[in-house]
């Protein structure tokens, strides 16, 4: 038996990458969006102070973000269902004019409730883009290709991380908030551009007949509706505990259909892991949109030095993420999620003790940034570990259900923790500057002891 020399000498066909001629512009394109919507995210926490300076509504400060969180589960959740029955071209493009609309509305805002209407119609579109990208990898690309592809979008998180803060700051005080969202429309444009081919030439040759899950989509609308009520109940005078209330029933009666059985209870296993990954998002970001402010206004920071702390929280987040994922078994998952609670206790203690003690502006710098780094290093820690666990306790075939309920739980978890500390903030800040974030920061202690209470429930355990 013998081979032919053209067989013998023929080298191995390697198969195109990412970044291959044929994939270029398609990963240009999906990771510029993934990019623009987390850079977007972190400009708004950076500027959040000029905006409320120029504007008013300080008492509608955290509902600027809450409402954003809260219209991304509804995003996810109709997105989703219409992608799978009619694949991911009309919805992403639907997605990128709704974040787009934000964007500008934004932009021309001339008063608060305008700039929050905004960021919900934001919160709408990155929520509905974070879905369909993922319906676009699965159909655009090899299954070969997809893990770059993710890798890639992972990169696209932690880069605006980095720069985010400081060109932020940098454009707003130089030209103006309003250009930091006008520059992010610009750019969200031409990446969907560069994507738009791409969806005109796949194709889902599996498409779902199921009608469109109509009632969890208006599970997540009442999830949303819960929020927005519970951050604008500052605003009812005496009404506003017996509204927040109201909203939080609402919120739980929401969310339960959207959540594996035993959620909200901390049910060992599956439930107790969706569970903390809300209150781990719920106690990091409900802390971090007041870290600028409180540096900015008591410290006097300028905004560009303000910004720093969140990218010092970035950075360890990013490393932290990267060592546990060397670390692989050598760290058990349980393990790594009580740690990283640990570490992200700390940090926001930290943040709550400059809030209370109020000391020199230097102590208040150094405290602030150090603190962070470590709820940084606890949310790098945390979160990956939550994702493998969701995968890990899913019933075969629920691997999309778990981690969708997942993606909700950290959506809605944020946005409920910045909903309650936006109206502390508003009920304390009446009293005195000093007092809106004393009364408020500790709250966010609350959380993160919480979230602490619940990793210990978290269980190596699978289905």
């Amino acid at each position: 038996m013998t081979q032919s020399t053209t067989d013998r000498t023929a080298p191995p066909t390697r198969p195109p990458g990412i970044l291959s001629r044929r994939y270029l512009v398609t990963t240009l394109g999906t990771t510029a969006l993934v990019f623009l919507t987390a850079f977007e995210s972190l400009a708004v926490t950076t500027v959040m102070p000029l905006v409320s300076a120029d504007l008013g509504g300080r008492d509608a400060y955290a509902t600027a973000f809450a409402a954003t969180l809260a219209a991304s589960v509804v995003g996810m959740v109709a997105a989703g269902g219409w992608s799978d029955r009619r694949g991911p071209g009309g919805p992403l493009l639907a997605a990128v004019a709704v974040f787009c609309a934000g964007l500008l509305a934004a932009a021309l805002a001339p008063t608060m409730t305008v700039f929050v209407a905004a960021r919900f119609l934001q919160g709408l579109g990155s929520g509905g883009i974070s879905v369909t990208l993922y319906v676009l990898v699965a159909l655009a690309f090899p299954a070969a290709l997809r893990p770059a592809v993710f890798g890639a979008f992972a990169a696209a998180w932690v880069l605006p991380s980095l720069v985010g803060p400081a060109a932020a700051a940098w454009v707003g005080e130089t030209f103006g908030w309003h250009w930091v969202f006008t520059g992010v429309l610009v750019l969200v444009v031409v990446a969907a551009a560069a994507v738009l081919p791409t969806l005109l030439r796949v194709d889902s040759p599996e498409r779902t007949t199921d009608p469109f899950p109509r009632s969890r989509f208006l599970a997540a609308a009442g999830v949303a509706a819960a929020v927005v009520a519970i951050s604008s109940a500052s605003s009812t005078g005496g009404w506003r505990w017996a509204l927040a209330v109201a909203a939080l029933t609402v919120l739980v009666v929401s969310l339960r259909p959207l959540l594996p059985a035993g959620t909200l209870l901390a049910r060992r296993g599956l439930p107790a892991t969706v569970l903390l990954r809300g209150l781990l998002a719920a106690t990091f970001f409900s802390t971090e949109v007041y870290l600028p402010l409180m540096l900015h206004e008591r410290s006097g920071l300028p905004l560009t030095l303000a910004g720093a702390v969140l990218t010092a929280a970035a950075i360890a987040w990013a490393s932290a993420s990267a060592v546990q994922g060397r670390l692989g078994d050598r760290l058990p998952h349980a393990r790594a999620v009580r740690i990283g609670s640990v570490l992200l206790l700390a940090g926001v203690g930290a943040q709550a003790a400059v809030a209370v003690l109020d000391p020199a502006a230097a102590v208040s710098v150094a405290v602030s940034t150090l603190g962070w780094f470590a709820a940084g290093a606890g949310m790098g820690l945390g979160f990956p570990r939550t994702t493998v666990l969701v995968l890990e306790q899913s019933a075969p075939g629920q691997e999309g259900a778990g981690s969708s309920a997942l993606t909700i739980c950290d959506a809605a978890g944020g946005g409920t923790a910045m909903a309650l500390t936006g109206l502390a903030f508003a009920a304390f800040g009446a009293v005195s500057a000093w007092a809106g974030f004393a009364g408020t920061l500790p709250l966010c202690v609350v959380f993160a002891v919480g979230a602490l209470v619940v990793a210990r429930r978290v269980s190596q355990a699978t289905h």
